[in-house]
């Protein structure tokens, strides 16, 4: 009986892998990503797997064949839709959103993030949103994300059009409002942070 193939990492991508564990022992299951047998039932099920540039499936592959960097730096991890379909449909129990959440804290914390779609941008726009308005705010993430994605779209007349019809419609503000009791909102927030959530 052949003996099991022990993958020795570089120490870069071994302190990410002991940093991962941690993130996923957050929550019940997280083990049991080992147990993946590539079927597929998680990318199959994703409504976005399409728009992806690694699969649901390929991640849990990389992962295991030690290309947690490539893993981190894919925009599969930031453009999951949280519907949980993966986790619903997986014959073995993976918890895939929960998973994919753990990388992106991980990619987030390590600066480890996609090089050709910013969607980090997005996120930490959204978040800070959520924590200075407790809502969002839909003028300032897109400007946000433009600004650091994509500069030349802030000027382009089809935006402009488009933004116009929002505000004549009432469906974009042009100022934030607050939340009452925000307070409560920030201490939410922190309490997460806390603990090691966001």
């Amino acid at each position: 009986m052949p003996s099991p193939v022990t993958i020795v990492l570089p120490k870069k991508e071994s302190v990410l892998y002991s940093q991962f564990w941690d993130q996923v022992s957050s929550f019940p299951g997280g083990h049991k990503i080992r147990n993946c047998i590539q079927c597929g039932s998680c990318t199959g099920s994703c409504p976005i797997s399409h728009a992806m540039d690694v699969t649901p499936r390929q991640i849990v592959a990389l992962f295991r064949a030690g290309f947690l960097e490539d893993v981190l730096r894919s925009n599969t991890i930031w453009m999951c839709a949280s519907c949980y379909a993966c986790t619903v449909r997986c014959p073995v129990g993976i918890r895939v959103t929960d998973t994919l959440y753990a990388l992106k804290r991980l990619g987030h914390k390590k600066k480890i993030l996609p090089r050709r779609v910013p969607v980090s941008a997005l996120s930490d726009a959204f978040c800070t949103n959520i924590r200075t308005y407790g809502r969002n705010w839909e003028v300032w993430l897109g400007l946000k994300y433009y600004l650091r994605a994509e500069p030349k779209k802030l000027f382009s007349l089809d935006l402009a059009r488009f933004a116009l019809r929002l505000i004549t419609r009432r469906r974009l503000a042009l100022r934030p409002a607050r939340v009452e009791r925000i307070g409560e909102v920030r201490a939410i927030i922190d309490k997460a942070v806390a603990m090691g959530g966001l």
